[in-house]
């Protein structure tokens, strides 16, 4: 059977017949060796065709497509151009050899033509790849070179989407150097308190902040220089006046050992690269929430720049946690916990790095685990929205923000919240008309004053009523609630319309079956009277036979 090679090059597609396989041997071993020879590789293989495109948008647009698994109409018409046509009824003769087995998959289903894609057919391909330029004499070897780079960075580019202002990457670096910063600076603040504590130990129980006791240690350098003239500079440092007063006073009566200038000079200079690396933290912080607002604005809104950017570096990518599932976004963070649990057979944990959202903190322990599934989904949602949609707004967020809230409330207090189907519209009109969160508030806020106060005219309404009922009720010796009573005027009323409609069938039926209905009650009367009588009948005559029997 003939095999036919097909090759997707940078400048076009070509068509190359393998017809002297028998030279270069059947094995895959045996290619590889014949591959760097041009000689004997060109002995067996053969251009048949080649097809260049038309311009780099073409190039690009078929190279989407191939790498996509699809086979593009200039593709098919090339193939059933220059291939052999079998006879009808019969099968092809020959088969054609291609790198992506889905596009083979594809040309065979929709053309017929049958396709391998194995490790022979691949090194074949290899060994067209490397002598590709010589195959076709017009086109020269740096001509080839500069397709492949245009067709490369133009296909990347697509691939990519390249937006500045959307790098995620930025973020994931930016929140690594701010959780390094958090633990360095804890460390040298440390160092700090205890390298200046053998100079003057009173200072710490005085000041609990790191950065301040810094600034005071740069400040003060020697115990014994302070005065009350440096009140004033002190209490700007601290904030207090008493403060400043109570180091003024701690530093005269210090029991703290003298340093030499050498050592209050390191500690100074120690003491400066702590607030230094504290004033970059705080810039670096400013730095990320702005960023954060650029790349998920919704994610940043409902759950927090940090929280946010944390759950971002943890997935990899922005993309990545929106592909996510609600389930997997909630144990984020807590991978050993679970396989622990799974290898112990324990309980799975509730939540993983979203547990650092205030929402968790705030809903009572009994609702953590189900407020964390709540949350895991509306932050799906909102990764979802930031990462594919085209408009950079926080309308989204606010709105899920807003239904997490009545969330919280409603496991506390019992408020039932909005639906989301509701809540998802009111954000895509605010979004499409420009209002703000601001305005919606305040339409809530009066939509729910209008509430409150048609409840409170329809409870007074009620009240009116079921005073004006009480006396009534009163008087007829009832005592039952206004509900039963509305319940028996309907039952009256049905009652009342079906006698009617049976008067109106039956009119005849019913005059005759009444005084049936009146026989049987005289009848139960009777009865209950007759055995009454028969008693009173046997109380005289005993008592008239003791009377003779007394004669």
């Amino acid at each position: 059977m003939a095999l036919y090679l097909l090759f997707e090059s940078a400048s076009g597609y070509g068509l190359f017949h393998a017809y002297g396989i028998d030279e270069i041997g059947q094995s895959v071993e045996a290619v590889r060796s014949s591959v760097l020879d041009l000689e004997r590789f060109g002995k067996a293989v053969k251009l048949t065709a080649f097809n260049p495109f038309s311009s780099a948008v073409d190039a690009l647009n078929q190279c989407n497509a191939i790498s996509e698994g699809i086979m593009t109409d200039e593709l098919r018409s090339f193939l059933e151009l220059n291939l052999p046509k079998p006879k009808e009824g019969k099968k092809a003769k020959y088969s054609l050899g291609v790198v992506e087995p889905k596009v083979g998959s594809q040309i065979a289903e929709v053309t017929g033509i049958p396709c391998q894609s194995n490790e022979f057919v691949q090194e074949l391909l290899r060994g067209v790849r490397l002598h590709f330029d010589r195959f076709i004499k017009e086109l020269k070897e740096s001509d080839l070179e500069k397709a492949q780079l245009g067709l490369g960075h133009s296909y990347s580019r697509a691939k990519v989407k390249f937006n500045v202002n959307r790098v995620d990457n930025m973020v994931i670096q930016a929140i690594f150097l701010l959780d390094t910063l958090d633990k360095d600076i804890n460390s040298f603040s440390m160092r700090v308190r205890e390298w200046f504590s053998w100079h003057f130990p009173e200072l710490v129980k005085i000041v609990n902040d790191n950065y301040l006791y810094a600034k005071l240690a740069k400040f003060i350098v020697n115990k014994s220089d302070l005065a009350e003239k440096d009140i004033p500079a002190l209490a700007d440092i601290v904030g207090d006046e008493d403060k400043a007063k109570e180091i003024v006073e701690a530093a005269k009566a210090s029991m703290g050992q003298d340093l030499s200038p050498v050592d209050l000079i390191n500690v100074q200079q120690f003491a400066q690269r702590v607030m230094n690396l504290s004033e970059y933290r705080k810039n670096l912080y400013e730095y990320l929430v702005t960023k954060m607002n650029d790349i998920a604005p919704n994610l940043t809104s409902l759950i927090g720049e940090v929280v946010g950017a944390r759950l971002i570096s943890h997935a990899g990518s922005l993309s990545n946690l929106a592909k996510c599932p609600a389930s997997t976004l909630q144990i984020l963070g807590a991978e050993k916990a679970l396989f622990r649990a799974l290898k112990t057979r324990g309980n799975t944990p509730k939540y993983g790095l979203i547990f650092h959202s205030s929402f968790i903190g705030r809903a009572s322990t009994k609702n953590k685990g189900r407020m964390a599934r709540y949350l895991a989904n509306k932050c799906s949602i909102a990764s979802r929205i930031d990462c594919y949609s085209e408009a950079s707004t926080s309308v989204f967020g606010q709105k899920l923000r807003e239904q997490v809230e009545e969330r919280l409330d409603f496991y506390d207090k019992g408020v039932a919240p909005r639906k989301n189907l509701d809540v998802m519209k009111a954000a895509i009109e605010s979004m499409v008309n420009g209002t703000t969160i601001d305005d919606d508030d305040n339409e809530r806020t009066d939509a729910s004053a209008k509430k409150s106060k048609k409840k409170k005219s329809k409870t007074e309404a009620d009240g009116d009523s079921m005073e004006l009922d009480k006396p009534s009720n009163a008087a007829d010796g009832e005592a039952e609630p206004g509900t039963e009573k509305k319940k028996k005027k309907k039952k009256h009323k049905l009652e009342g319309t079906q006698e009617q409609e049976n008067v109106a069938t039956n009119g005849d039926a019913e005059v005759s079956e009444t005084p049936k209905k009146k026989k049987k009650k005289n009848r139960e009367v009777s009865e209950d009277a007759e055995p009454k009588t028969a008693t009173e009948g046997k109380k005289k005559k005993k008592k008239k036979a003791k009377a003779e029997d007394d004669e």
